[in-house]
């Protein structure tokens, strides 16, 4: 009953795999990763409004423009 050995693991990865599926694990670590990473920055008195924002890179317009058309009268 002391630390995790391998074999604990490997049944704990077997047992998400059966309950969750292999698509939806992936989705599950992105957000047990945010999860820590908001708390780890909660404990360090660090917030994402303390952040310095971020230059947003403008795109060009677009123009249009349109070119004279002749037409003809019908007959």
């Amino acid at each position: 009953m002391g630390a995790l050995t391998p074999m604990h693991i490997l049944v704990i990865v077997v047992a998400a795999l059966l309950l969750f599926g292999p698509a939806k694990l992936p989705e599950l670590g992105r957000g047990f990763g945010r999860m820590f990473r908001e708390f780890k920055d909660a404990t360090n008195g660090n917030s994402p409004s303390d952040e310095s924002p971020r230059a947003i890179e403008a795109k060009p317009e677009l123009t249009v423009s349109a070119d004279a058309v002749q037409q003809t009268p019908n007959k």
